[in-house]
């Protein structure tokens, strides 16, 4: 009978010097069935993986595989069945390849069967056969993985909590909650809420029981009612699922969880309040298993996603996404972070907490108790270099600063507000602590956000009725609309999904002259719309005419225009009224801290000028903004400039310049090139994307006097170019034939 042999009996060649002719008969007499040589080797400590990776990789070129980095998309791409059977660990997937990690790449039936399976070309790498074992554990069976961590970990003493001073009623032990029945019934209403789709889960004590409900594409939903005397231990078990005190129900409590769903991880945000029935538990669901959107899959109209795509082409400036709890906000800033990632792009998030998982960026999680707050991590990340930072929310003064003077310096910096609409977000910033001319310098726009239900496909219906007479006016005759019937498609609620209807402020020379001035949240709107930005109304209502969702939904999630009869509508542009009437009796979404930037402008601008009749061509004297780090040259050239008649403003560096720039309001810039930070080519870069700055003169002044740098700055924009040391009636003339030609 002949020696058995091995399903990967080509390896004996590969090794040559390592496993001899003798060693491999001895080896195939005692080998185990299904055992590979590769195992065997390993096993009898006859060569390591490392040197059996490092002969096979050498020999037929193979690369090593990465397998601690896999595409979470590849698990639903290829069967566990048959990656078990092949012993193949998927890596990678796209439209056209699937890059495998194999300890045997010459098995040809494992090849065409992923090939037939997946319809994709396959691509193979070389890993050992007990690294892609551990790894297929890891990502089909996680409850495997946790189990081995847990191995030897059991405590030697049984935990038992005696709560004091507390009603008899309330008192329930570690050890209740742990009872059989009621982690059954824990696991069942976390699994049917995460398998219906619900975004959280509300558990709410009240008269005769506890109630659990579930928020389903935004509207809760009662699904159960427990008895009292089972509904305190489901409610302690949830706090000890997320590591809480369950011995204090007096105190608000927030902590996390991760389980498994069929496998499927899921993480959870739990967070407790004492109330006059006991303590309400709401359990935010975040599946891990989610990925990240492109933003044409948001269901936007096509003018919004133009506009999204055009405020994510600036390489500098601060892009806000607005709206209440839950509407989609995160879901809308990492589509933008999609659009926009590339290799070359470093992009930086901080986040609380980190939502999805996105490969190609890297992603911080908050740690208040660490001290790693928003600021503090926000502060870190600009020296890393980055180009675009996300930061989860803007909470506090000191995390706005950072933000905005990051976007001043070369960043784009995109967050989150709670605001109702997109003009309040100005209002917003101004109440927390930023000045006025600092938002309009480096606010690019702000998209003000909802969710609105979509109709179920299965079961909408015509709607007959005639709509309310307030909503006439806004529904073309002949236009069919629809109503929702219920299904079981849908749970009976006659929707299913939802997308998002949006708000787009683009930031305009004229917005960006009325953020300056403090005007309020009414004339900023007014601006805006005038350069044409859709309301959150006007956005949903095109979707209701499309026959996506329903009138009913659109009130649910905005409220009807009011008549335009207020001050904005009454007093034009530049009008007494104008200004008067914000001051007198601000609107309502406005706070009063905005009036005094406002008027503290408006003092800087009513302030008696010097006499102008020395200024170049006998016209009121120009205003030059002086930029140079050196004090002694700056107080120099000010004085030769006076002389001559110009009125002069200075700065020390390019950021101060970017401040003074929307201070000041210059006529002409002379811009040195070598500054500390923020150096001259970055001032005027940002300069001529601006389109309030695009069109202020600017001289080079430089000790650099070669030809390419020469170059460079007339390709950025500047007009004139003048090296050190320099002669002083050069400047004056320079000066004059650049206002010359601009007027």
């Amino acid at each position: 009978m002949a020696d058995p042999t091995f399903p990967d009996e080509w390896l004996a060649h590969s090794l040559e010097g390592v496993l001899s002719a003798e060693r491999l008969a001895e080896l195939r007499a005692k080998a185990t069935p299904g055992r590979t040589l590769w195992e065997t080797l390993v096993a009898e400590k006859i060569a390591s993986d490392a040197q059996i990776l490092g002969a096979l990789s050498t020999r037929f070129r193979l690369k090593l595989a990465d397998v601690a980095t896999i595409d979470p998309k590849v698990r639903e791409g290829v069967p566990e069945q048959l990656a078990r059977r092949y012993r193949v660990l998927p890596l990678r997937i796209t439209d056209s390849f699937l890059e495998v990690a194999t300890a045997n790449p010459f098995d040809l039936d494992a090849e065409k069967a992923l090939a037939f399976a997946t319809a994709r070309e396959i691509r193979t790498q070389l890993a050992a056969p007990s690294r892609i074992a551990e790894r297929l554990d890891e990502m089909y069976r996680p409850e495997k993985a946790i189990d081995k961590v847990l191995q030897g970990m059991e405590s030697s003493a049984d935990l038992v909590l005696h709560p004091q001073n507390e009603p008899e009623e309330l008192v329930v032990s570690e050890a209740e909650a742990s009872q059989r029945p009621v982690v059954r019934l824990v696991d069942l209403i976390i699994s049917e809420g995460i398998l219906s789709r619900s975004s959280d889960i509300h558990i709410e004590p009240e008269e005769g029981g506890v109630a659990v409900r579930y928020r389903i594409d935004g509207v809760l939903r009662q699904v159960m009612k427990i008895p009292r005397a089972a509904g305190l231990p489901l409610i302690s078990r949830i706090k000890i699922m997320s590591q809480l005190d369950i011995a204090d129900r007096l105190r608000p409590q927030d902590g996390r969880a991760r389980v498994s769903v069929n496998g499927q991880p899921i993480d959870l945000r739990v967070s407790t309040l004492p109330a006059s029935q006991g303590e309400k538990v709401v359990i935010r669901v975040l599946d891990a298993r989610a990925t990240v959107k492109s933003l044409d899959s948001l269901g936007l109209n096509p003018v919004e996603s133009e506009h999204i795509k055009r405020l994510l082409e600036y390489h500098e400036g601060v892009v806000l996404v607005t709206g209440p709890t839950g509407s989609g906000k995160t879901t809308t800033l990492y589509s933008c972070i999609n659009q926009i990632k590339s290799e070359g792009v470093n992009i930086v998030t901080v986040e609380d907490p980190v939502e999805y998982r996105m490969p190609g960026i890297v992603q911080v999680q908050v740690q208040e108790k660490a001290g790693l707050t928003f600021a503090s991590a926000l502060r870190s990340i600009l020296r890393q270099d980055p180009n675009v930072v996300l930061v989860g929310e803007i909470r506090d003064r000191e995390t706005a600063q950072i933000a905005v003077q990051a976007s001043l310096t070369g960043h784009l910096v995109l967050s989150t507000l709670h605001t109702n609409d997109a003009a309040n977000a100005v209002t917003r910033l101004v109440d927390i602590g930023v000045e006025a001319y600092k938002i309009a310098a480096a606010l690019r726009g702000v998209i003000a956000q909802r969710l609105m239900r979509k109709l179920c496909p299965t079961c909408k219906q015509v709607w007959m009725e005639a709509p309310a007479d307030r909503l006439k006016k806004w529904l073309p005759k002949e236009t069919p609309l629809y109503r929702a019937a219920g299904c079981p498609d849908c749970a009976m609620t006659g929707y299913r999904g939802r997308f998002s209807i949006l708000e787009v402020l683009t930031v305009t020379p004229e917005v960006e002259r009325r953020i300056a001035a403090g005007e309020t949240a009414d004339h900023i709107a007014e601006a805006a719309r005038r350069a044409g930005m859709k309301t959150l109304w006007e956005s949903g209502l095109s979707h209701v005419l499309r026959g996506e969702s329903t009138i009913d939904e659109l009130l649910r999630v905005v409220d009807v225009p009011a008549e335009e009869d207020g001050p904005a509508a009454a007093a034009p542009r530049g009008s007494p009224g104008a200004v008067a009437t914000p001051r007198v009796a601000p609107a309502a979404g406005s706070a009063a801290p905005a009036v005094e930037p406002m008027v503290e402008h408006f003092e800087l601008l009513e302030e008696p000028a010097p006499p102008r009749a020395s200024g170049p061509h006998g016209l009121p004297a120009p205003k030059v903004l002086l930029v140079d780090d050196e004090d002694s040259l700056r107080k120099v050239i000010r004085e030769l400039l006076e002389r001559d008649g110009y009125v002069v403003a200075e700065a020390r560096d390019g950021a101060q310049a970017l401040d003074q720039i929307d201070r000041v309001g210059p006529d002409i810039i002379v811009l040195d090139l070598n500054m500390p930070g923020l150096d001259g080519y970055g001032v005027l870069s940002h300069l001529r994307s601006r389109p309030a700055t695009a069109d202020i003169p600017v001289i080079v002044l430089t000790a650099k006097g070669d030809e390419d740098n020469e170059v460079r700055v007339f390709e950025l924009g500047a007009d004139d170019f003048l090296t050190k040391p320099f002669r002083a009636r050069a400047l004056s003339a320079r000066l004059e034939a650049v206002l010359g030609r601009r007027r």
